[in-house]
């Protein structure tokens, strides 16, 4: 990380949401990690939801999220596999304004030194909706630290050089 001790750090307000069929408050650890290293990096978590994995719902709630102007940035974890059931890409596509393909490609860069050939079964995906940033990791917690600690962490940074998305927001929603 090329972090510029010249500038300054501006917290962003983080919403994290967990698709899950099976996992629920007690047990959400992948959740739990990602609320941890939002407010461990400094910005608040201003909103965090587990959901199961319903193509129609996650489009409501990420809805909700865009349009709320306390969210400025979604990380989600789950629902990024092959199955019927993984429709969290299928949701993004339902709300993005555009996509961020470089997200998805050095997530999985990142993640095939952790887990092999075994990271082309992820979809991790990323996408701007409406001057939202939404950012969707696979379900596992090393899926969520390598995506946070990868490539988040990094970019949820203003300090970062030479860029950082924080520095883009006020133009996203430029037509």
């Amino acid at each position: 990380m090329a972090i510029d001790p010249e500038r300054q750090f501006k917290p962003i307000n983080i919403a994290v949401l967990t698709i899950s069929d099976t996992r629920g408050p007690e047990d959400d650890t992948s959740g739990d990690i990602l609320a941890g290293r939002v407010k461990k990096a400094g910005h608040r978590l201003a909103a965090r939801a587990i959901l199961r994995d319903d193509a129609d719902i996650i489009t409501a709630h990420l809805n909700d999220w865009i349009d709320d102007p306390d969210i400025d940035a979604i990380v989600s974890t789950g629902g990024t596999g092959l199955t019927g059931r993984d429709v969290t890409p299928e949701a993004l596509d339902r709300v993005k304004t555009r996509d961020i393909p470089g997200f998805g490609e050095i997530f999985r860069l990142i993640s095939f030194n952790t887990i092999g050939t075994s990271t082309v079964q992820s979809r991790a995906c990323a996408v701007v909706a409406r001057g939202t940033y939404i950012f969707a990791l696979p379900g596992s917690n090393g899926a969520v630290k390598d995506g946070w600690d990868g490539i988040l962490a990094e970019q949820l940074d203003s300090r970062n050089r030479p860029c950082n998305f924080v520095e883009l927001m006020p133009r996203l929603k430029e037509p």
